[in-house]
């Protein structure tokens, strides 16, 4: 089996749940608290190795207690780590995380030592034909863009999670990303195009396709209880989403991402995978929590 390998952020949350979020210049009461390991790489090198895929991550952590405990639980989940530094004068990333009753979140991420990601933090790195590179916008792009171009060369393939939005990203970048997954926002945004959540499958293809750099390539519009949508130069192939009693839906685009990366490194075909990945986002959104909130694979094959 090959291996998934991801470049990526590693943050400490703070979540707390409450009946509504404050307005500005209001304190409101909340229900719980909790500290957990996250971050959008983590969160998916964590929803991928626990589809039973062999993981491995390059990414930083401060010298601190936090990244005491992300180590640890690493070591934990048997994600391989011994591309993750530390770093001398930045702590570990963390974020704030505001969850409702209605599951709607609001977070700060402080990325801390997330910015000092570097090329060569992956020295020495192993690289194989068909090893599936992953990566989000939560660390600098130019690192991203430099191991892309590294992993092509091997024969790996890559997927980018270009979320959050930033346009800050190199040319290469976008021509040397296999597979492409964004939301209906940030669709929108790199398209330069006005989707509305219930835009119809026509125009998310249509400005899904605005993203295509090589005939080769892949977007996928991830649009919530819809499913999601793959558009490639020719063809377009929608799975439908599966509806569940949503708690809190900060990690399920990262369960989504992880697992989907866990099926194709796997030898799943994209659209098995993106069935896959569907039902364990959705089962993440039934669990308050980000790394701790992803599903394994049996619960995954039950629901499917």
């Amino acid at each position: 089996m090959t291996q998934v390998i991801v470049i990526g952020s590693i943050n400490y949350d703070i979540l707390s749940t409450m009946q509504r979020a404050p307005r500005a210049g209001e304190t409101v009461n909340g229900e719980t608290v909790q500290l957990m390991p996250g971050g959008k790489g983590l969160n998916q090198a964590v929803a991928a190795v626990q589809q039973g895929v062999p993981v491995r991550f390059v990414g930083k952590v401060g010298r601190d207690m936090f990244g005491d405990r992300i180590l640890g639980f690493f070591a934990e989940k048997g994600i391989e780590a011994s591309h993750v530094g530390r770093s001398e004068d930045e702590a570990t990333g963390s974020a704030l995380i505001l969850v409702d009753a209605t599951a709607e979140n609001r977070i700060v991420v402080i990325p801390a030592a997330n910015r000092q990601i570097a090329p060569a933090d992956a020295e020495g790195l192993a690289l194989a034909p068909g090893d599936l590179l992953v990566s989000q916008f939560e660390v600098p792009r130019t690192t991203i863009a430099a191991l892309f171009a590294k992993g092509r060369a091997a024969g790996a393939r890559t997927l980018l999670n270009a979320a959050p939005a930033l346009d800050d990203a190199p040319d290469s970048l976008w021509t040397d990303t296999d597979i492409l997954v964004v939301n209906e926002t940030e669709l929108g945004h790199f398209a330069g195009v006005e989707l509305s959540g219930d835009a119809p499958v026509s125009d998310i293809a249509a400005a899904a396709r605005r993203l295509l750099r090589r005939p080769d390539q892949t977007v996928i519009a991830t649009l919530g209880v819809r499913g999601a949508l793959a558009v490639t130069a020719e063809a377009e192939t929608l799975v439908p989403g599966r509806k569940v009693v949503a708690v809190d839906t900060t990690g399920a685009g990262d369960c989504f991402v992880g697992s989907l990366s866990a099926r194709l490194a796997a030898g799943d075909d994209l659209a098995a995978a993106m069935r896959y990945a569907n039902v364990a986002a959705s089962i993440a959104c039934t669990r308050i929590g980000t790394g701790t909130a992803m599903p394994y694979a049996e619960e995954v094959r039950a629901a499917l």
